[in-house]
């Protein structure tokens, strides 16, 4: 089970995403710096116990819109071999070291944990606590056959999100970058994972993550 460590990261996650997000196609042209807070999510568990996994929502206190970024990290002890356009930045761990910061979604760690998870065949976990579940994060998905391994997945950012393919003709994996905007899951969608965040302080709100669908 992931291990949440209490202690300091140097620069905070908050201060890798202020700068990264805005150059992101999904991100919202605001003509300013973000000013970020922590808004929810949950962690998965690597297998092997190298890599962090962490579904991280932000909002941007400075906007008018309640708004949350869905950002998916993982968080290595080396570089990712050919993920240079991934990587979020590095941070000082005040027990693990350099952490080197990647987008998850082209992480093949986590693409593997997310596929585990709409299966049903791993226990989401609390973002903030150690070995403890997360039982308001849920995930269905209504078959898999056709996919192909990880290692062939392509990973695709444009202003709607990002999207996932394993293979051709597969189904693929939407993830939602923008919350709060009210979109549903299209009917006929194949499959969710489904979260919580908060838009405000003391409010909380259940929503979609990532969208399984049939390729178009």
């Amino acid at each position: 089970m992931s291990v949440i460590h209490r202690t300091t990261m140097t620069p905070t996650k908050l201060e890798l995403l202020q700068a990264w997000l805005p150059t992101r196609p999904w991100y919202p042209a605001t003509g300013g710096t973000p000013v970020l807070e922590k808004a929810g999510g949950f962690r998965l568990d690597d297998p092997e116990g190298e890599v962090g996994i962490e579904f991280m929502v932000v909002r941007d206190a400075s906007a008018a819109e309640r708004h949350g970024y869905l950002v998916p990290l993982t968080y290595r002890g080396a570089p990712l071999q050919g993920a240079e356009q991934s990587l979020v930045g590095t941070s000082e761990h005040g027990v693990l070291g350099t952490r080197y910061v990647y987008d998850g979604t082209h992480d093949p760690v986590l693409l593997a944990e997310l596929r585990a998870l709409l299966r049903g065949q791993v226990v989401p976990q609390a973002q903030s606590e150690s070995d403890t579940p997360d039982p308001k994060v849920t995930a269905t998905v209504d078959g898999d056959e056709g996919w192909a391994p990880v290692s062939d997945a392509s990973v695709t950012d444009g202003p709607d999100g990002t999207v996932i393919r394993f293979g051709s003709g597969a189904p693929e994996l939407r993830v939602i970058r923008v919350l709060g905007t009210g979109e549903e899951p299209a009917a006929g969608a194949r499959g969710a994972v489904t979260a919580w965040w908060l838009p405000a302080e003391g409010e909380e709100r259940t929503e979609a993550f990532v969208v399984v669908r049939d390729a178009p």
